[in-house]
């Protein structure tokens, strides 16, 4: 039409690439194609016309948080008769309605994030990926840092709850795996760590999580209590690493581990490709964090405990045997996330696995055999109503024997036989051999035979080496330092 006020129609035609009857058939009709057809009307009855707006809309006004679904339900309950391929349809015209009609929702605000400002923490469930260690099912916790600028992140495989030394010690290993520390340091209300204590022990935790801010420069926030969107900046990672262990375990083909350190490195191969994606971004805010202090500050708990003449003690409601050497003492017990390091006085004694009490409240027990079997040597009839019986056979081999023994044998042939079986175990360092041999008596259905074990168990006086030791003169010695002398001279 702006050629026309210029141009004859042929000319316009041919300039605008349309054909003369198309220009002519505009030039008399200036509306569009669009603007002169009617709008298209319903082909159909509208099958919520008569419950729309008479049941859906107050259910939306008066429950403005119900799902499509459930309005759907309780449709269908109330008017059998409506047909079951109306739930797109009404999922639509509810939608539709809120859009108008709803309440106002929170609105999230993106932030920039200044580089070296800020770090966050947060602890989220494994247990539904279904890891298995050594035939186990894993009960553990995954704790997660990740800088909020460049995305760096880090986790560490937490075999307890949310505490402080799970919180310490997972920090700790990120910062130092990042080579700095940023300004801030974020976490939630941390309401996991502090159930369950005192007045006193909630504050005594707080103040040991702001020296150990302090200690790398950091200052300890927290976001608001249930406002897990604050930390949105690792909330939504979280997700995502659980979806990449979730594919990385499918694609391994099992989700069974050998042992604790085998899954351990699973997860920092995950963490490490994740971090590859970002080299440039984490590289560059390298260069904005604090310097790492010259060493660590402490990620554990310390308290005193007794050992008593069971050859053991009680810690955290579980208790723990060691060498029979230490009864009487009061060595300190280090507790961290999974171990607990003896000392008496500043000589570190032994490193023991931590336990953890029952999902009942009962004791749990962590038992080593090596420490009690020459004890139990001399009194055997103990192992009948031990308290720590099942947890003192070190393999499912050891425990199967000892009940076919009490169940064929009776309890005096079954007690003394597991504990030389145990004694054989420990003297010979075949513990795992041994285990092999009782598996092939149990398939046999036969006891196990004591003198045999001993000979293909102990060394052949034959084959043992014979060493001649040679001692040297001491003259010679005065010879050495008459010849040193002399040269001195």
């Amino acid at each position: 039409m702006r050629l026309r006020l210029t141009e004859p129609v042929t000319a316009a035609a041919a300039k605008a690439a349309i054909s003369v009857a198309s220009a002519y058939r505009i030039q008399s009709e200036a509306r569009l194609p669009s603007q002169k057809s009617e709008p298209r009307g319903r082909r159909r009855p509208d099958p919520l016309a008569d419950v729309f707006d008479a049941q859906v809309v107050p259910m939306l006004r008066a429950a403005p948080g119900i799902r499509a679904v459930a309005i759907f339900e309780e449709l269908t309950r109330r008017y059998p008769e409506l047909p079951r391929g109306v739930r797109r349809t009404l999922e639509r015209r509810i939608r539709a309605w809120r859009a108008k009609h709803g309440p106002e929702r929170d609105v999230i605000f993106r932030q920039v994030h200044e580089p070296g400002r800020m770090g966050l923490s947060d602890f989220t469930e494994m247990g539904d990926l279904g890891v298995h260690v050594a035939g186990v099912a894993l009960d553990h916790r995954l704790y997660h840092f990740r800088l909020a600028c460049s995305g760096f992140e880090h986790a560490h495989v937490i075999l307890g709850g949310e505490s402080y030394v799970a919180l310490a010690e997972g920090l700790q290993n990120s910062l130092w795996a990042l080579g700095g520390a940023p300004r801030e340091h974020r976490s939630d209300s941390l309401s996991a760590a502090f159930r369950n204590l005192s007045r006193e022990d909630r504050l005594d935790l707080t103040t040991r999580y702001e020296a150990l801010c302090a200690h790398y420069g950091m200052e300890p926030t927290r976001n608001n209590r249930g406002e897990a969107h604050e930390n949105g900046a690792i909330e939504g990672p979280h997700g995502h690493l659980k979806s990449a262990i979730r594919d990385a375990l499918l694609l391994r083909g099992t989700s069974r581990f050998d042992d604790l350190a085998d899954y351990r490195r699973f997860i920092d191969e995950i963490v490490a490709r994740k971090n590859l994606r970002n080299a440039g971004r984490i590289d560059a805010e390298r260069a904005h964090l604090q310097p790492l202090p010259p060493s660590r500050t402490s990620d554990y708990e310390e308290e005193l405990v007794y050992v008593t003449s069971s050859s053991g003690f009680t810690l955290r409601k579980v208790f723990y045997t060691v060498p029979s050497r230490l009864i009487g003492h009061r060595p300190r017990a280090r507790l961290y996330d999974d171990r607990v390091q003896l000392l008496i006085g500043g000589t570190p004694l032994m490193t023991l696995t931590r336990g953890r009490p029952g999902p009942d409240g009962k004791h749990g027990h962590v038992v080593d055999y090596h420490h009690v079997i020459h004890a139990l040597r001399k009194k055997p009839m103990a192992l009948l109503n031990l308290v720590y019986r099942d947890q003192l056979f070190p393999r499912e081999a050891y425990r199967r024997t000892f009940y076919w023994l009490l169940e064929h044998h009776g309890e005096r042939i079954a007690c003394k036989t597991v504990v030389e079986l145990l004694s054989l175990a420990h003297d010979r360092g075949c513990e795992a051999e041994l285990a092999g041999a009782l598996s092939e008596s149990l398939q046999a259905g036969e006891a196990p035979d004591l003198p045999a074990l001993r000979a293909r168990f102990s060394p052949d006086p034959q084959r043992l080496p014979q060493v001649c030791v040679q001692l040297t003169p001491l003259s010679v010695y005065e010879d050495l330092l008459g010849e040193a002398s002399g040269e001195a001279a």
